[in-house]
């Protein structure tokens, strides 16, 4: 959980049972419960999972209760603990990944989550498939017409408090509001609506990671029991709905998932992470009609005073032929202002390094530059552009590939609009265990595609000549 967001809510005295001891079940008594999950969830014709801060752990986000829980440290008067990587780098986990495939698969009905990390939603699973009961630390929705936006940056309230932005609906402009509650606000009905019907419907409600503490979130399961259904908790802590549950499994969700999906023979898919920016060229002619006064600014998608998180820093450098001066712009607003000569054309070349948490260093993209030819405006099919992107990246096992996604012209002030979209993260799972262990396959976290490529040539020749 964002540390960040724990020290936005609101102080109150009782948080709960903290520090609670964890458990582990022997390695037989775990394949045994783990094939019991199974024999369930294959029986199963309405699934529902049911999250907490436990299935976040392992993405480098640490929960609350547990022994180096957050509010377990500031009970006991100790330094909170220090994310692994910045909140709004975190990539969903081997069991986010594996809930994706479940539903794709048709054997997951629904999810609701007790987070506020939008890992359910980076990972892929529908927004109507998923109730996100205490909020989105990157969601914004608006009050007046209900439209939704997802930040690749962490909105800077919580409390259902307006923000800095506005609706950009057509006839709205309403001011936007965060999604995340405090202590204080009550469930949104539409999330709380959705996930108590479904935990009707749940034949099968599986818990994972979560104290199941928090009322009235941690009664939902409860829901299913009166048609009949089951839970199934999983959690290194005991709960307080353990007596209810037909099983329950004291293990690391990661590790428990993972032999569930081995066993369904069903692979993980990859994690493939595409983030946007935009470009935005201005020009104006000077006075004499020789030169072209233009400036150009990489933005966030979201608006221009909106933070650009994924960007630490970027040089811009021109065509060989050029003698144009180089630049490093490093600190945001990205912004370059040049007068060159009219009747040139030219090509910019701009290097994106990459902030903290990126699978990449950095990655190259090539902007043309002819002033007295206009480009066509254009705005293709996202999906299907990142589908091919995700494609590439596994292909390669790389990220950095990058595409431009749309273009438009404004005639007042005279600028185009070019919105790109670049691979940042690939993340690849196995879920097979080998000595009780489960971790990533290969995750691409250094280098550049071009840098790796050299790397793999050199260990290529290395073995040649050994």
């Amino acid at each position: 959980m964002s540390l960040g967001y724990a020290e936005k809510l609101s102080f109150i005295e009782d948080v709960g049972q903290v520090g609670m001891a964890e458990f582990f079940d022997t390695a037989h008594a775990l394949q045994d419960k783990i094939e019991q999950l199974v024999k369930l969830i294959q029986k199963s014709r309405h699934l529902v999972v049911f999250t907490g801060a436990g299935i976040s752990t392992s993405c480098g986000i640490p929960d609350f209760r547990g022994p180096k829980g957050i509010w377990t440290l500031q009970h006991e008067g100790k330094p909170l603990p220090e994310a692994s990587l910045p909140f709004h780098r975190a990539m969903p986990s081997m069991t986010h990944m594996a809930l994706v495939e479940l539903e794709k698969a048709g054997i997951l009905k629904f999810v609701i989550s007790q987070n506020v990390d939008g890992l359910h939603l980076r990972s892929g699973i529908p927004r109507e498939k998923l109730a996100e009961l205490h909020g989105n630390s990157f969601m914004e929705t608006c009050p007046s017409c209900g439209a939704e936006y997802l930040r690749d940056f962490e909105v800077e309230t919580i409390g259902l408090k307006e923000t800095s932005r506005r609706c950009s609906a057509e006839k709205c402009g309403a001011k936007l509001r965060d999604t995340v509650l405090d202590w204080e606000d009550a469930l949104p009905p539409k999330e709380m609506n959705l996930a108590e019907k479904h935990c009707r419907m749940g034949d099968v409600v599986l818990c994972l990671g979560t104290s199941l503490q928090i009322t009235p979130a941690c009664n939902l399961p409860l829901k299913s029991l009166r048609g009949g259904g089951k839970i199934v908790i999983v959690n290194l802590q005991k709960t307080p709905k353990d007596k209810k549950a037909s099983l329950v499994i004291h293990g690391f969700v990661d590790k428990v998932v993972a032999g569930v999906m081995e066993i369904l023979n069903m692979q993980i898919p990859p994690y493939i992470r595409i983030d946007l920016f935009q470009t935005i060229l201005t020009q104006s002619l000077s006075s004499d009609k020789r030169f072209v006064n233009w400036t150009i600014r990489i933005a966030s998608v979201h608006g221009l005073s909106a933070p650009l998180p994924f960007i630490k820093s970027v040089e811009v450098s021109f065509s060989d032929n050029q003698s144009y001066k180089e630049a490093i712009l490093d600190t945001q607003p990205f912004l370059l202002k040049r007068r060159t000569v009219r009747a040139q054309a030219f090509e910019m070349l701009l290097k994106l390094k990459f902030s903290d948490g990126c699978g990449c260093l950095s990655t190259e993209i090539k902007i043309p530059f002819n002033f007295q030819a206009a480009n066509e405006d254009f705005k293709l099919d996202k999906n299907a552009m990142f589908e091919k992107m995700r494609d590439a990246a596994i292909r390669d096992s790389s990220c950095g590939q990058n595409a431009v996604v749309e273009r438009k012209t404004v005639l007042v002030p005279r600028s185009e609009i070019t919105v790109h979209a670049i691979v940042t993260n690939v993340k690849e799972y196995d879920c097979r265990i080998s000595n009780g262990d489960v971790k990533p396959l290969t995750e691409c976290m250094e280098g550049s595609e071009t840098t790796r490529k050299r790397k793999r040539s050199k260990r290529r020749k290395r073995k040649t000549t050994s």
